[in-house]
């Protein structure tokens, strides 16, 4: 095992979810023509401590030179490699409605190293069309399509209902990377790293938090 996998192993989930912040801020200084970058200078525009960079970098084994920093291209390059980005991720979404449809529209999506290549839907009216290009087949055609695109990631768009079913589907088709939008929280299947994200979650804990400001004041 190399000394970059061992230390990828090793990282919490903390270093990793601030690797893409770190990567998104070098993208943009890449596109200004900024050659070197400090870690005091990543530190401020995401929000963390320079020496927390340089901790989170170090697992990496990319360290910057005292006075000159990090070179950025290459640093993107580091990250990008560790986030497993050295090639396009193409990404399935099941749910082709209003939700569905939004993700496909994100523009923030190809430039990061995704392309989303299929839609699933139950809804006969909707299956065969096209959004943005991306064609909607019917939600039982997703182990076929799934192994033309395999290694895939997998976004579920669906209501809470149906979401489990789904996600045995795409388990069972070899879907090892999952996005879980569907307002339900699903239990993780062994060997599959899977995200939760609720909207009403998130709002719940930022009112919880805003309530906490207004008591203390």
């Amino acid at each position: 095992m190399s000394d970059e996998i061992a230390a990828r192993r090793g990282m919490s989930e903390a270093t990793i979810a601030r690797l893409p912040d770190y990567l998104h801020v070098l993208g943009k200084l890449i596109d200004r023509g900024t050659r070197s970058v400090s870690s005091r200078d990543l530190a401020a525009a995401t929000g963390v401590s320079s020496a927390q960079v340089r901790k989170d970098l170090s697992l990496l084994g990319s360290y910057g030179v005292r006075g000159v920093g990090y070179d950025t291209a290459g640093l993107a390059g580091h990250i990008a490699h560790a986030l497993g980005l050295s090639h396009p991720w193409p990404v399935v979404i099941v749910g082709a409605g209003r939700l569905g449809k939004a993700l496909v529209r994100y523009p923030g999506l190809d430039g990061r190293g995704f392309a989303i290549v299929a839609l699933f839907d139950s809804d006969p009216a909707l299956i065969g069309t096209r959004v943005e290009g991306v064609e909607v087949h019917a939600a039982q055609e997703i182990p076929r399509v799934i192994s033309r695109y395999a290694p895939v990631l997998a976004v579920i768009a669906t209501p809470e209902d149906v979401a489990d079913e789904v996600c045995t589907r795409l388990v069972e088709a070899g879907v090892t990377g999952i996005l879980n939008f569907a307002p339900t929280v699903l239990p993780e299947p062994p060997g599959v790293h899977l995200r939760q994200v609720d909207l009403a979650n998130e709002l719940q804990i930022l009112a919880f938090h805003a309530h906490s400001e207004e008591v203390t004041v």
